[in-house]
This record gives C-alpha cells, sequence and structure tokens, in this order.
C-alpha cells in the first residue's frame, strides 16, 4: 500500500509542478504584456494597444482590445484551468503527504494538536483564510491598497506565527504557502473569470461592461501577481530546514516572502519602464541577512563538545537505533516507509559518519528530525550526537 502511495504522489506532485508552471508562466506573461503594451500604430474601434515581439523563428504581434465583434467570441481562449489544476493537484498533495500521515508530518508526541484534529486546522486555515481576504477586499480598505496590503502582512505572519505552534516546522511553512495558493486560484475562480464572463456577456448583448467588477477583477489578478515567488518558494523549501527548523522559522518565512515580493515588484517596475536597480540588490542584501540570522539554528541543543568529553561510536550508535533506524534502515520497520527517507541508511558506522553533517543539520541544530519526534529524541541525546560530530565523527571510539 506504501508503494501505491509513494507512486501516486509522484504522479501529483509532477502534475502540480506542470500545471504550476503553466499557471505562473501565463501569469508572468500577461503581466509583463500589459506593462509593455505601447499605443496602437493605427486606430482601430476598441483597439487600446499593442506590443511587437520576436520568437520562435517568426515575428508577433499582440494586440489588446476593450471589446471585440460578436464573431469572435467562439475562438476566446480562457486561462483558468491552469490554476485549477495547480490548486486541486496542490491539495490532492496536503492530503497524501500530511493528512493521511499526519502522526509524523503534522502532529507528533511533542505537538498540542491530536493527528485526529490537525488536518482539520489546516483545512479551516484555508477556508477561513480565503473568507477574510475576500471580505477585506471587498470592504473599504479595496481602494486603500497600502492600508489593504499592511493588514495583510500582519494577518500572514500571525498565521505563519500560528501554524507553526500548533504544527510541525514543515507542515507549517507548506499550509502558509497552500493558505496563499488558495487565495490566488479562489481570486481566478470567483472574481477574475466571472468578470471575464461578465465582459463577454456585455459584449453578445451590446452594452457596457460592469466597470467595477473589471476594476476589481484587474487588482486580484495584480495580487497575484505578487504572491506567486513567496508561494514558489514554499514549494522548494522542504529541502532547506535552516529555514522552517529555525527557532524564529516563521519570522524567517517572512522574510523570504518580502524577498520575493521585492524582487517582483522590480520586474514589474522594470517592465513597465519605470527604474527599479536598487530593489534588487535590496532583495539580494535582504537574503544574505536571513542566511546569516539562520545560522542561530546552531548549537539549539546545547552542544559543548569540550565540555561533554569524548563521546564513543558506541552510545551514538544506541541512540540511532533507538531513534532514527526504524525508518533510515535497508528495510524501515516504520509502516509507512517502504524504502529509507532519502536513501539515508545509518546502519553501519561508516554509513554514519559519511551522513554526519546531515545528522547534525536536522537533528542537531534543526530539530526536524526524527519526523514530529516520533521516537521521542531527547535534548540530551542531541548534545551527545552534535558531540561526536564536532569531535570529528570518529568511528573508533
Amino acid at each position: 500500500m506504501t508503494f501505491l502511495l509513494d507512486w501516486l504522489e509522484l504522479a501529483v506532485r509532477w502534475i502540480h509542478v506542470i500545471a504550476g508552471i503553466a499557471w505562473i508562466g501565463t501569469s508572468f506573461y500577461f503581466n509583463w504584456l500589459n506593462d509593455r503594451l505601447s499605443a496602437p500604430e493605427r486606430a482601430e474601434p476598441g483597439l487600446v494597444g499593442e506590443l511587437w515581439s520576436v520568437h520562435g523563428g517568426g515575428f508577433y504581434r499582440a494586440m489588446k482590445y476593450d471589446t471585440v465583434p460578436r464573431a469572435t467570441l467562439g475562438h476566446l481562449h480562457w486561462f483558468k484551468w491552469e490554476a485549477y489544476l495547480t490548486w486541486l493537484s496542490g491539495f490532492s498533495l496536503l492530503v497524501l503527504v500530511y493528512y493521511l500521515r499526519a502522526d509524523l508530518y503534522l502532529a507528533g508526541p511533542a505537538s498540542v494538536l491530536s493527528p485526529r484534529w490537525a488536518p482539520w486546522i489546516g483545512v479551516g486555515t484555508l477556508v477561513v483564510g480565503w473568507l477574510l481576504y475576500d471580505r477585506l477586499c471587498r470592504s473599504g480598505l479595496g481602494r486603500r491598497p497600502a492600508r489593504l496590503v499592511a493588514l495583510g502582512v500582519l494577518l500572514t505572519a500571525g498565521a505563519a506565527w500560528g501554524l507553526s505552534q500548533l504544527l510541525g516546522a514543515r507542515a507549517g511553512y507548506m499550509h502558509v504557502g497552500a493558505l496563499l495558493g488558495t487565495i490566488m486560484a479562489a481570486n481566478v475562480f470567483f472574481v477574475i473569470i466571472p468578470a471575464h464572463a461578465e465582459l463577454v456577456a456585455a459584449v453578445e448583448q451590446g452594452r457596457d461592461p460592469d466597470r467595477a467588477r473589471g476594476e476589481a477583477a484587474a487588482a486580484r489578478s495584480r495580487h497575484n501577481n505578487y504572491l506567486t515567488l513567496p508561494v514558489l518558494f514554499v514549494m522548494i523549501s522542504g529541502h532547506y530546514p535552516m529555514t522552517y527548523g529555525h527557532a524564529g522559522g516563521w519570522a524567517i518565512l517572512l522574510g523570504l516572502f518580502a524577498v520575493g515580493v521585492l524582487t517582483r515588484h522590480g520586474f514589474n517596475r522594470r517592465n513597465a519602464g519605470r527604474r527599479a536597480g536598487w530593489l534588487f540588490p535590496a532583495a539580494a542584501l535582504g537574503l544574505l541577512a536571513l542566511a546569516v540570522v539562520s545560522t542561530g539554528t546552531r548549537g539549539r541543543a546545547g552542544v559543548d563538545a569540550a565540555a561533554t568529553g569524548p563521546v564513543p561510536y558506541a552510545q551514538v550508535q544506541e541512540i540511532l537505533v533507538a531513534r532514527c533506524v526504524t525508518c533510515h534502515a535497508a528495510e524501515p520497520a516504520h509502516r509507512l516507509f517502504d524504502a529509507p527517507p532519502g536513501g539515508i541508511v545509518l546502519e553501519t558506522a561508516a554509513q554514519v559518519r559519511a551522513w554526519a553533517p546531515k545528522i547534525r543539520a536536522v537533528a542537531v541544530d534543526t530539530r526536524i528530525m526524527p519526523l514530529g519526534n516520533f521516537t521521542e529524541m531527547t535534548d540530551e541525546e542531541r548534545a551527545l550526537l552534535g558531540a561526536w560530530i564536532e569531535q570529528g565523527a570518529r568511528t573508533d571510539r
């Protein structure tokens, strides 16, 4: 059964990546196109801008109209399924990876939640988050972008902190990303596509379109544009425990979101022909500052190799057998794994020595392993592992 679930997860993850590339790619392109349009070379009813470009061995002329003849409506392409499929596959991954394995990935022994209730916290975050965001956009704050953004940052910070307390470190990150992704997809489903449908209906009926709905759709599209890079970071964050495993991982996440938004804003300004040179160095410096801050993950287990004294490998082996080898064996004993996670096997001294830096990073510095600490590794055991590694990870004592 685990083997089949792993293949199902692989297939869904692949679909998620493909759909995400298609969705974000079209988002990037159309935002770029709107910023690059110039006045049309000739007057034509409904034509508001055009752009010449070269690609694939030919020349292209893109033209934007605010209205079109009825006869052309049957040839319109709707960009929506990219967003829907990205969200559906992403939510399916939450179920496959986190909700069906809640005792490992959502709520371990140290969690204040039981594995039974943790998934409902995750789903509730997505639903309540979207409803709150949508309500704020439809309120008076929707006409005050600066205030809306400021409140959005505070609410995102609250969600990141709260989820970091309730769920596992990596699960908290994933659910903040899923919340932003849900907002983006719901913007498409509930606001942007209905506004496009209203525009088409107005052309068919020969009346003026509802401008308010068009303006709302444009605003939500811009929101989606700025959220893309933060969501993309969360998609890859699982590979970098020095971020979510930090004691202040939720603050690190917000900092990385700020870097992504600065970068996106820089591209938007440059695409519009405005100066943006300072934004990219600012984003790079911000990333460097976060890297420096994240070094504070080292030594969390109170490792002092000199004070601990020589640590024999036999003691290290005893800890690993009790806390790690359940999963990290050639044939794992844990019910959820048919193969050792990440290909990491810790059954021999040579294998342990080869993986010592990784053990230090995930079991000592960030404490993200064992998953959910389901084997209940103690601080003293983590300190002994760290001391042995600092003493040179020798296998002969």
